[in-house]
């Protein structure tokens, strides 16, 4: 058994588990709102010639800094950056929803990027910890890419 898996009560890998399993629900009901309600928020802040900018605002900073989460998460721990990434994904929402402009929609949408991160990040390194060696595939499994 792996030590790391050995110092988790089963009741604390559960709450793990569904502390990464929440932040990848927000991050999903993120994508499912704003990919149906970005059509009319870009014009109603008349930008129909920055609309891609929106979307890759958010992709490109979360596929960047994954690896550097996920180094940051080993040396200052997973909880940490898993609640400094949730804190960080609603305040980047509440601003995104509050934006005037464009220009301030895509910072925004690049804010939610960089805290979605340490969700993927979190995810793929929670496996080991979450479940013992046998059920470790049954774990990854379960869990969204």
């Amino acid at each position: 058994m792996n030590p790391a898996t050995s110092d988790l009560s089963p009741n604390r890998r559960r709450w793990l588990l569904a502390a990464v399993m929440s932040g990848l629900l927000l991050a999903m009901l993120d994508q499912s709102i704003v990919g149906t309600a970005l059509p009319t928020i870009v014009q109603t802040l008349g930008g129909n010639d920055l609309y891609v900018w929106v979307v890759t605002a958010y992709i490109v900073p979360a596929t960047i800094s994954i690896p550097i989460y996920a180094r940051l998460s080993d040396r200052h721990g997973r909880r940490a950056l898993l609640l400094i990434g949730m804190v960080l994904f609603l305040l980047g929402s509440g601003l995104a929803a509050a934006a005037q402009n464009m220009e301030q929609l895509i910072g925004y949408r690049a804010l939610q990027g960089l805290a979605r991160a340490p969700w993927k990040a979190s995810r793929s390194s929670s496996s080991p910890t979450c479940s013992p060696g046998a059920a470790r595939p049954r774990c990854r499994a379960r869990s969204p890419a």
